[in-house]
């Protein structure tokens, strides 16, 4: 089993109670301890888990590693800004006026925000920057989640295993990502893929934007198979993606 693959399975684990023992973990990744030992290593100095007594756990309000991994939002925003805006802009036109839809934090789902202007829309988003661009959309109702602020993308997530959500019903999600390739789409942080499969769990339809410098293999934690995406919205499609896109059933929306 290669590192992504056990990270993944990790991430699973700790979605459930934010605790997952050693034990567990051997029967789950059926892995040495040694190699055990490595992984929950590298994820801790990632900022990801926090090691203790008999496990790990995700990390707490007030806790040192209570930090996303992955590029902060600041930098994040100027890259592909124009490939980001066209997304933006075609993903908005996926949107049914008057609908429920929600929004995950990111720097081009963000790009949505001012498409969404007069659709008079109900938006649940964890995103900060997407409540502050909303705001001046009076037709726009907006809810947001309870949890802890991350200020580096400036997003709110909950604790694993906290039901944060209002009672909300959503039929699309609208959300990015790290990286996608065969193995599905991938986040740099596991706290924020355990959020992502909430989210997952609540749409009718899954929704990925992303620009064309995020196709590509990595090693990351895995937030949904390609078969749990119902359409892709990005600026190109690499070419040797296209048949395994299509294998998978997914909708692809090139942004003009």
């Amino acid at each position: 089993m290669h590192a992504a693959e056990r990270e993944r399975r990790i991430a699973e684990a700790l979605s459930a109670t934010g605790f997952v023992s050693y034990r567990e973990l051997e029967r789950l990744l059926d892995a040495s301890p040694a190699t055990i030992r490595r992984d929950l290593t590298r994820l801790e100095e990632e900022g990801r888990i926090v090691r203790v007594h008999g496990g790990a756990k995700l990390p707490q309000a007030g806790e040192p590693s209570l930090r996303l991994g992955g590029t902060p939002f600041d930098q994040s925003i100027t890259q592909n800004l124009a490939a980001k805006r066209a997304i933006g802009r075609a993903a908005a036109a996926l949107v049914v006026p008057g609908e429920g839809i929600m929004i995950d934090g990111g720097t081009t789902t963000l790009q949505m925000c001012p498409h969404l202007a007069g659709l008079g829309c109900q938006v649940l988003t964890n995103s900060l920057h997407i409540v502050n661009a909303l705001l001046s959309q009076d037709s726009t109702r907006i809810l947001v989640p309870s949890g802890t602020l991350f200020r580096e993308q400036n997003i709110i997530l909950a604790a694993a295993g906290e039901e944060s959500m209002p009672r909300f019903h959503a039929p699309k999600l609208f959300m990015g990502a790290a990286a996608l390739g065969p193995q599905g789409a991938m986040q740099a942080d596991v706290v924020l893929v355990a959020a992502e499969r909430r989210l997952i769990d609540r749409a009718e339809e899954v929704i990925l934007l992303i620009d064309s410098s995020k196709f590509r293999s990595q090693s990351g934690t895995i937030v949904c198979a390609l078969d749990e995406i119902d359409t892709i919205v990005t600026d190109a499609l690499p070419a040797d993606m296209a048949p395994v896109l299509a294998a998978a059933g997914v909708r692809v929306v090139l942004a003009g």
